[in-house]
C-alpha cells in the first residue's frame, strides 16, 4: 500500500521559502521521486499588539507580518520523504510532516 508524506514549509522570508522548495524538488528529480506541488496557499498576515510604548495610549504601532506557506506531496518514497523531512534548514523555515497510507481499489 503506497505512502503519501505530506510536507507542509511556512516561512515570513518567501524568498528563502522558494529557495528550499527548488531545492526539495531538484532533490526530487534526481532521486526518481514521485513529487505533488508545492502547491502555495494564500499568505497569512498577522498583527501583534505591542504594548508600553510611548505614545499617549501606552502602545507601539503592532508588529504585522506574513507567512508563507508550500504543500509537497512525496508518493511511495519513503527514504527520500524521511531525509527531506529530517534536514536541517533556516531557523526562519518551519516544517511539518504528515503520513497517511493509502489502499489500492479493490483491497
Amino acid at each position: 500500500m503506497p505512502f503519501i508524506t505530506r510536507l507542509t514549509l511556512k516561512s515570513g522570508d518567501g524568498d528563502l521559502l522558494e529557495s528550499v522548495v527548488s531545492d526539495i524538488k531538484e532533490r526530487a528529480g534526481r532521486k526518481g521521486a514521485e513529487l505533488k506541488g508545492p502547491h502555495p496557499k494564500p499568505p497569512t498576515r498577522h498583527s501583534v499588539p505591542q504594548y508600553r510604548g510611548l505614545r499617549d495610549d501606552g502602545r507601539f504601532d503592532p508588529w504585522e507580518y506574513t507567512v508563507y506557506s508550500r504543500v509537497i506531496e512525496i508518493i511511495d518514497h519513503n527514504e527520500f520523504a524521511r531525509s527531506v523531512a529530517g534536514d536541517d534548514y533556516p531557523d526562519s523555515i518551519h516544517i511539518a510532516a504528515d503520513v497517511e497510507q493509502f489502499s489500492q481499489t479493490g483491497e
